[in-house]
């Protein structure tokens, strides 16, 4: 679907939050008011959209890497399903602290995951007392439930993509203090000064949130499509 302002609005990308909820550092992204709702200015949206996907193009034909970070739980399984689909990383039941800031150690439990996956694979659990088996994968279980999306996850990614700042302030915090790209979808409870790349846009509609993320996979795939051509090429 092509990207105009009819088809934005049509997806509800305007409706901001209540004015109670506003962040006046927004208002250079807020077209008017409507019964108490911040309409954002989709004009705006346009441009910060259309800047946001060039990059996403070009970093991926480039071969960055890129995590996806969501853990609202209406919007936690589009956010896995977009981040598979381009073979990219997800966050989407909890930050954990530290996640960037600490990777040494989350490292460490990626490796534990991976370990007790691989074992419970070849068997290795059979013959174990029973007690230790439960115990080994109520662990493998907890480490899945937060570390899933970053089992491939061999060193900290090139960019992330954020969907509702304030929820993952903690992701956006460290990406700032260790100097990640990140992309946020920012409503009008937002920051935009603490914000680097950003799309002015409603971040608690599904159909909102499904088509800006559709958007980003269409352009990372295309930028992944020139990065693979280039690999074969070189080869």
């Amino acid at each position: 679907m092509a990207i105009t302002i009819k088809t934005m609005i049509q997806k509800g990308l305007h409706f901001g939050h209540s004015r109670q909820a506003w962040n006046p550092k927004m208002t250079p992204y807020i077209y008017m008011e409507s019964n108490n709702i911040h309409i954002i200015d989709l004009i705006q949206t346009y441009s910060h959209l259309k800047q946001v996907l060039r990059f996403l193009a070009s970093s991926a034909a480039q071969g960055k890497t890129i995590l996806f970070v969501g853990t609202k739980r209406q919007s936690s399984k589009l956010v896995s399903k977009i981040a598979r689909s381009c073979g990219s990383f997800f966050v989407t039941e909890r930050w954990l602290g530290g996640l960037l800031t600490n990777w040494s150690t989350v490292q460490k439990s990626i490796a534990k995951l991976n370990d007790l996956e691989l074992q419970e694979k070849n068997n290795s659990f059979d013959g174990l007392p029973k007690k230790e088996i439960i115990k080994l994968k109520k662990e493998k279980n907890r480490l899945n439930k937060y570390l899933g999306g970053l089992k491939r996850m061999k060193l900290p990614p090139d960019i992330l993509i954020i969907i509702d700042q304030k929820k993952e302030i903690n992701a956006v915090l460290e990406c700032r203090k260790l100097g990640i790209r990140s992309i946020t979808i920012l409503d009008t409870n937002g920051d935009p000064s603490i914000a680097d790349l950003f799309v002015p846009a409603n971040d608690d509609s599904i159909t909102a949130l499904s088509f800006i993320l559709e958007e980003f996979l269409k352009y990372i795939k295309y930028g992944q499509r020139k990065f693979n051509k280039f690999q074969r090429d070189l080869h």
